[in-house]
């Protein structure tokens, strides 16, 4: 059970959550959790009308989005939601589901998950006393800037969202979260998962030396070196990046190409080194780097990405991990995991179930996520209990 001490405020509404179809499983992992600890929970005020609803056996409510014929869509919300504090999941990477046009299959892209989630939220009409959209990889936050005649694509969805009346926006590493400047008056919370991968870290490890002589953190590129000092520095280990050298005269898959990937920092012959960076794409430019730290003799490689793409399979991993280079690889389930890769010898998943329904009871009551969002005690107590245990325990923590 968590802490239960900031929770003894009304809540805002009665809970309800929409889990899209691209989110059915972390939707029912959220949903078990607060099942469970509203059930046990001790509050006086459980049976007053305040609290009418507080306890149920599922606070899931069932949405669809059927299609015509010629692909179009509508949304459908199939109970009551007036006067509801709502949250949305929706996982828009989510590539295993399709729809069929004009009786031929069409995967779902992350355009048309994005617009289930804008058909959903009108089929609402404003009837949610609160609405929270909760939206791990955030649509089109790779198109945060503007080079040349280029449209602003995450900055103009977030001010759809907002305009069709969602009060709050969490999502989770933001490629570059100063898009939230789109909304300034609007709540947007970007949350980095380090904790979680700490603690997956530590748990699949047993044999980890946590000091600067055995360990370091790499930047595969400055684009993601805050996330590395922010980790370095929880770990108390020094910090080292890779900067990309590209073909500016070139244009690939829509990029200029990398020529090379150049190290700054100090010595990583005989550590082990942490990779951190905020996604897996193809995945060739975090094999890439983590070739580089092998050659420079670095005893093991750790990747560590809060979204796991794998866009060219995962049969180059599987050769890396056969040669030696990479040890783990730790992404988490906050977007959709294919069962090939659960099942990988050489892969680990940070589940974050038990933190989004953690910030979902405390939002629901209208409490502080201060203390939540803060990861920094929660990791200095994990990292002495390993120093210790050379593991770590389970409990309420998310």
């Amino acid at each position: 059970m968590p802490d239960d001490s900031k929770l003894e405020t009304i809540p805002v509404g009665r809970l309800g959550i929409i889990a899209m179809e691209s989110c059915t499983e972390l939707g029912n992992k959220v949903d078990n959790y607060l099942v469970k600890w509203r059930a046990a929970r001790q509050n006086e005020h459980k049976s007053t009308i305040a609290f009418h609803g507080y306890e149920r056996s599922s606070y899931l409510i069932e949405s669809a989005c059927p299609r015509f014929g010629s692909g179009e869509a509508k949304g459908v919300i199939r109970e009551s939601v007036r006067g509801t504090d709502l949250y949305i999941l929706v996982d828009v990477l989510n590539h295993n589901l399709e729809y069929k046009i004009s009786g031929k299959p069409s995967p779902m892209s992350p355009d048309d998950h994005y617009q289930d989630l804008n058909r959903v939220i009108a089929a609402l009409t404003g009837k949610a006393r609160k609405l929270t959209v909760i939206m791990p990889f955030l649509y089109e936050s790779r198109q945060h800037k503007r080079s040349s005649r280029e449209s602003l694509d995450c900055a103009l969805m977030l001010q759809e969202l907002i305009g069709l009346g969602v009060d709050n926006i969490i999502t989770f590493d933001a490629h570059d979260p100063r898009v939230q400047n789109a909304i300034p008056l609007s709540g947007f919370e970007n949350i980095r998962p380090t904790y979680q991968f700490i603690k997956c870290l530590l748990r699949s490890t047993p044999d980890l030396e946590i000091d600067k002589e055995h360990m370091m953190v790499i930047s595969p590129d400055e684009g993601a070196m805050h996330r590395a000092i922010f980790l370095a520095n929880m770990l108390g280990v020094d910090v080292g990046m890779f900067y990309k050298r590209r073909d500016y005269t070139q244009i690939v898959n829509g990029r200029n190409p990398i020529v090379a990937h150049e190290f700054l920092g100090d010595s990583v012959e005989g550590k082990d080194v942490i990779i951190i960076d905020d996604m897996i794409s193809s995945g060739e430019s975090m094999l890439d780097v983590a070739k580089q730290l092998k050659n420079r003799k670095a005893r093991r490689v750790y990747c560590m990405c809060t979204f796991g793409l794998f866009t060219n399979g995962l049969e180059l991993f599987d050769q890396y991990y056969k040669d030696g280079i990479i040890e783990k690889v730790i992404t988490t389930n906050l977007t959709y995991q294919p069962e090939d890769l659960l099942s990988r010898e050489w892969y680990a998943s940070a589940d974050l179930s038990k933190y989004i329904a953690l910030l979902i009871d405390h939002l629901n009551h209208d409490a502080s996520i201060s203390d939540i969002l803060d990861q920094t005690e929660r990791i200095q107590a994990r990292i002495n209990e390993y120093k210790v245990k050379h593991t770590i325990t389970e409990n309420y923590e998310a």
